[in-house]
Formats: C-alpha cells, sequence, structure tokens
C-alpha cells in the first residue's frame, strides 16, 4: 500500500493557512523522511512562487516522488513540467452539477478533454495520476466511462475523490468495487470529512482495491480537511495488518511539526496523536493500565509505536494507584493515610473546575508531608521584553541554571512567544513546549489570566504546570518555569 501525501497542496488550501516558503521545504522534508510515497508538492500555474516552490522541492533530491497539480489544460500541465516533477496530477469535473456548472463542457466533451490531458502528460513524464473530480457525485456508468478513457489514454493511476465528502463506507466499498473490477488501472482514494467519514471511506475504498491512499497531516484542508495520515495508516497497519513503508514512530512527531506550522493546535482527543489517547484519569482505568496496558488500550496500538507516551493525569475521578505512582515517579512515597489526604485535597480542588498540575500535585504532597521543595533547575533573575508596533517581539532573560547565571535572548511572535522561547533557549537540555493555554479568571482589561503549559523533555517525559497574574506575559513565564522545574524531579 503506498500513501500520497498532500499537505502542501490541499491541506494548504484549509481556510487560514498558508505556509511559508522555509515551512513547504521542512515538511517536505519530514514527510519524505517518515516514509511518504508521493507528495502533492502544490499546483505550480497557480502562482509564480508556488511554482518555484514545487521546483525547489523537486531539487532537494528526495526519496518520495514529488507531484505537480493541474488542471486539464496544457498550460497548467507545462507548468508542472517546467518544475520537472515526476508526476503530473490532472484533474477534471465528471458530476453533472461540477461539470454544469464550472467548465460548463458536454459529457462528451469531457472524455475527449480526458483523453487528451493525459496523453500530453505521458508524452512528457512517467507517471500520470487521473482524477475525475466529484467522483462519487458522478454517474457510475459515466465515471466508469472517463475512468477507461483515462486508462487507455495512459494514466498510469486513477484517483477517486469524494470531493464534498458525501458518500458512505458502504457507497465507497460498492463503488470502488466495481472500478476495480471493470476499469484495469489501479485506482487511489481521496476522500473529504464533511461527515466524518474520510477515514472510514478510505479504508473502505481499501478493501475494495485501492493499491493507493491520500492523506494530509492533521487531517488539513478544505472545508472540514481531508483523511488524515496518522488514523489511515494506524488502521491500515495495526488493524489489517496491511504495511505502508511509513514510520510509524514518528507519527507524533510529524503532527506536531505541522501544528505548529499552521497554527492548528491538535486536540486532545485526536486519534492516535492527540495528547488524551494515552492518558488515563478514571480510577479504575489507571489501576488497570498500571497492571496491564491493555486492559484499557487497544494493545494493537502502543504510545511507543506512534512516538507517544502513557500519561496518568489527575482529575476528580483520579484514584489512589495513579496518584501514588505519579509521586514515586518522582521519589515521593506517601504512607496510606498521607496518600488518602492527597487524593482528598486533589479531588477537592478538581471538583472546582480547576486544572490540577503536576506541580499542583507535588506541592500538596510536599504540604501534606512536610517535606522540602525539590530542587529547582532553573531560577529566573529578570526577564526584559521589547514590543511594539514597529518593532520585532524580543525577550532577553537573565537567570540561574543549575547555580550558573545564563543570559538569552529570543524575537518571537509576540511577547508571549518571544519569552517563552528565551526561556527554553536557556536551558541546555532539550526541552519542547508542547501545550500552551490561557484562559481568564476575572473581568475587564486588567483581568487575572491563569496560564497552563506543558513541556515535554529530552526522554519523551511531558510535565506540566500553571501561572496566574494580570500579566499574561509573566504568567506564562511563570507556568513554562514551573513546568522546567518538574523535569529535575526524576
Amino acid at each position: 500500500m503506498t500513501v500520497f501525501d498532500t499537505t502542501l497542496r490541499d491541506g494548504e488550501q484549509t481556510p487560514g493557512i498558508a505556509f511559508t516558503f522555509e515551512q513547504k521545504i521542512d515538511i517536505a522534508r519530514q514527510l519524505s523522511d517518515i516514509g511518504v510515497h508521493t507528495i502533492e508538492a502544490g499546483f505550480p500555474a497557480s502562482s509564480a512562487p508556488e511554482k518555484e516552490t514545487v521546483a525547489a522541492i523537486k531539487r532537494l533530491g528526495l526519496s518520495a516522488n514529488i507531484c505537480g497539480l493541474a488542471r486539464s489544460v496544457k498550460a497548467d500541465v507545462d507548468a508542472c513540467i517546467d518544475c520537472d516533477v515526476d508526476m503530473i496530477h490532472v484533474f477534471i469535473p465528471t458530476s453533472d452539477i461540477q461539470r454544469e456548472n464550472t467548465i460548463n463542457k458536454t459529457r462528451e466533451q469531457v472524455l475527449g478533454i480526458t483523453g487528451d490531458i493525459v496523453r500530453y502528460v505521458r508524452d512528457h513524464v512517467d507517471k500520470c495520476m487521473f482524477s475525475p473530480m466529484d467522483a462519487t457525485r458522478t454517474d457510475a456508468d459515466y465515471l466508469v466511462e472517463v475512468c477507461r478513457t483515462a486508462a487507455a489514454a495512459g494514466a498510469t493511476i486513477i484517483n477517486i475523490p469524494d470531493t464534498v465528502g458525501v458518500i458512505s463506507p458502504s457507497g465507497m466499498k460498492t463503488l470502488m468495487g466495481r472500478l476495480a473490477r471493470e476499469v484495469g488501472c489501479p485506482l487511489d482514494v481521496h476522500c473529504h470529512n464533511d461527515f466524518g467519514l474520510a477515514v472510514a471511506n478510505t479504508i473502505a475504498a481499501v478493501e475494495a482495491g485501492a493499491s493507493e491512499v491520500q492523506v494530509t497531516v492533521n487531517g488539513l484542508g478544505e472545508r472540514a480537511g481531508n483523511a488524515d495520515l496518522a488514523q489511515t495508516v494506524m488502521i491500515m497497519e495495526s488493524i489489517y495488518g496491511i504495511r505502508t513503508g511509513i514510520t510509524k514512530e514518528r507519527l507524533v512527531e510529524t503532527s506536531r511539526l505541522i501544528s505548529r506550522f499552521s497554527g492548528i493546535g491538535i486536540p486532545p482527543t485526536q486519534p492516535v496523536v492527540g495528547e488524551n489517547v494515552f492518558s488515563h484519569e478514571s480510577g479504575i482505568h489507571t489501576q488497570g493500565v498500571l497492571k496491564c496496558s491493555e486492559t484499557f488500550e487497544p494493545g494493537i496500538m502502543t504510545p511507543e509505536m506512534v512516538g507517544h507516551r502513557r500519561r496518568l493525569t489527575l482529575g476528580k475521578h483520579v484514584g489512589r494507584h495513579a496518584v501514588r505512582q505519579m509521586l514515586i515517579d518522582v521519589h515521593i512515597e506517601p504512607g496510606d493515610a498521607e496518600l488518602d489526604t492527597i487524593v482528598e485535597r486533589v479531588k477537592a480542588i478538581a471538583s472546582r473546575g480547576k486544572r490540577v498540575t503536576d506541580a499542583d500535585l507535588y506541592e500538596i504532597a510536599e504540604s501534606v508531608m512536610g517535606i522540602a521543595v525539590g530542587k529547582k533547575v532553573l531560577r529566573l533573575e529578570d526577564i526584559a521584553i521589547m514590543t511594539g508596533n514597529h518593532v520585532i517581539p524580543t525577550a532577553s532573560v537573565r537567570a540561574q541554571v543549575n547555580g550558573t547565571e545564563h543570559v538569552f535572548s529570543s524575537v518571537g511572535n509576540g511577547p508571549v512567544d518571544a519569552a517563552l522561547k528565551a526561556i527554553v533557549g536557556i536551558i541546555p537540555a532539550r526541552i519542547q513546549l508542547t501545550e500552551f493555554n490561557i484562559e481568564a479568571i476575572s473581568g475587564g482589561s486588567d483581568a487575572m489570566c491563569h496560564v497552563t503549559i506543558a513541556v515535554e523533555d529530552e526522554h519523551g517525559r511531558i510535565y506540566d504546570a500553571s501561572g496566574s497574574g494580570d500579566d499574561i506575559v509573566l504568567a506564562s513565564v511563570d507556568a513554562l518555569v514551573n513546568a522546567i522545574n518538574l523535569t529535575s524531579r526524576e
């Protein structure tokens, strides 16, 4: 099974997303490194910068095939040829509603254009993908005829797009099964997520004979997006036993890269890569997972498989086993009575609607047990921030790191971003910010704010802490310093 990624093309068509040239280069390298077979680098005819980006990605010499998108117009194909791509992906509307309202062509004209454009592509490149756009709303008999025409003209693979995400998995299986029997050309599938069925429809197509899947990282794409790479790969690998060649251990890493570049966060409940996928709060769940992880996890997909880590979390449903284990992990060993008191206090805080962080737990334990606060790796001494409408936000930090004074400066997208980057930069160990949440806890322009931050250390362990105050920058800095100091406890 081969994987065709269109994050750089359809993914960038997500409203509000515009990757920079440098980001596109990094994304292409990442996708190739994890084993994606074909990267749809963009739509060269759409603009001069887009054409140059596609050509630059091709010049990287990646192991993945580089594909350019083109309408069924020779000028579009020529733009792809100029980029020296490995594959050209041509498309034309075939459903009556799109054919009549977008290109104003008859069915017969579309058949003629299909044959001509595929032959033109094959005269210049070895690989040609053809897409009958809006295939799932196209008359089935006519769709077969169009696909046969493309195959006869030399298409090397035919993509079946569920352009507006309206087919069901059973309908997709029926349609793809017929095309697999009657067209005689390898089939690819491109599903949109308007009804939340993109991944399910993609898997149904695979069941019916598709040999390639089109995906995007984090399910980005037009409207509700496309089939998600991580979900599609893990379903095929873990449930169906279909090898994809994707380095699964880098799925979380890849998801976070795209999230950072796109500015769209990963929902905690996002399958496979979300922060909650291998997190457990409920007492009975944590007790079971601590004894045998498969009690409340799939087993056929472990956190290590996808680059994740299992995590016990705190809340009003937390149990004694989880709290004890979380404290033992940082060398705090309460007695039974002390543990009961700690659990009661954690639940009391959570019941008031407040998130209980790792830092909160350790402070509660230290208070109940009367023990000293753990060693702090970072002690902030000074922070200065410069910002303005004509000034690049810049933060300078002076701090004691393991007892030695360090100074570091960084720029950012805003004062908070600059400050956090400066704090992270002053730490010699690799620390990555994985979560940032802020909420106002009072009204008015001088509102008190509460910031919660999670960081991941070089071993993949995640720690969260919070900070509060009427200055959003300083509250954010406090939260990050608190989280970083938790990393010294293990």
